[in-house]
């Protein structure tokens, strides 16, 4: 078997997801310059570390998926081990080696902050390999949402808030709430896709927990999330450009209204990560001109 190529390494990186880990960082700086103490080399590093960690996640997800053989028969972006252009021990060292990055990297943020984050950048870690990997995924248990809100909401927000201003403050919350929300809006939209494929396999998501009607009202509610989290930054002072990321969501959603199923809901992914990018862009140039 050869390796794989350069290119087929970084579509089973999943770029369209990338916006989860940089999201975060952008709007958790963006609260830290309100603050008073943005620090860039610091927002650069937990970029890193956001970045490797859903890189990691997603050739864990690949290597364990396609072990269980639960991507047999997939429509989604490509896997690596399910379509065998991999084997699957080089996919978990890929995994692996993201790990180390994102572990190297959080390491040194730490060390610059506060010794106990060693301890949460742990926690993500095995967080992101046991979400579909070990005997017992939680991952398979319908609470692959919860995780990214978690992860790629609050921890990454404020995260990167109290990194660099040193203290969590009421809006960076808010923000971590919406930023968690919209990223696990991402994350339903993949396993919208996957309910037929998913079920088949005994995974059980939680759309396909929920089933396809109630899976795609979540999803406009979590967007509905962060537009709601722009009208509470206006309570406090913040302006609410978040709210212009509202047509862009709209133009994501397309599909989803549309009742679009299989290959069709791929483009959501990137698109609804887009708008997450452009809410987070904008909110953090609240916080700097307010």
């Amino acid at each position: 078997m050869k390796s794989p190529t350069f290119n087929q390494w970084l579509l089973g990186a999943r770029p369209r997801t990338w916006a989860n880990a940089f999201a975060p960082v952008i709007v958790g700086t963006g609260v830290a310059y309100g603050g008073g103490n943005a620090h860039l080399g610091k927002a650069v590093i937990a970029a890193i570390v956001s970045l490797a960690l859903i890189i990691g996640v997603n050739y864990a997800n690949d290597y364990s998926d396609g072990i269980r053989g639960t991507d047999d028969d997939r429509t989604g972006p490509l896997r690596l081990v399910g379509s065998g252009l991999a084997r699957p021990q080089q996919v978990k060292n890929a995994a692996f080696f993201a790990f180390g990055v994102a572990g190297i990297a959080g390491f040194s943020l730490a060390l610059a902050t506060s010794w106990w984050l060693v301890g949460v950048g742990v926690i993500c870690i095995l967080a992101a390999w046991f979400y579909t990997g070990g005997k017992r995924p939680y991952g398979y248990r319908g609470f692959g949402e919860a995780a990214v809100f978690i992860f790629f909401g609050l921890v990454a927000v404020l995260g990167t808030q109290f990194t660099q201003l040193g203290f969590i403050t009421y809006g960076g919350i808010i923000c971590a709430v919406a930023v968690g929300a919209m990223s696990a809006s991402v994350n339903l939209i993949n396993n919208l896709r996957d309910i037929p494929t998913d079920t088949a396999a005994g995974k059980i998501t939680l759309a396909v927990l929920l089933g396809d009607h109630s899976s795609r009202i979540l999803y406009f509610v979590l967007l509905g999330v962060a537009l709601a989290a722009s009208l509470s930054l206006a309570l406090s002072g913040i302006y609410p450009l978040g709210l212009f990321a509202a047509p862009f969501m709209w133009v994501a959603a397309k599909p989803v209204r549309r009742h679009a199923v299989g290959a069709e809901l791929i483009p959501v992914l990137s698109t609804t990560g887009q708008a997450m990018l452009i809410w987070s862009v904008l909110t953090a140039l609240s916080f700097g001109i307010s």
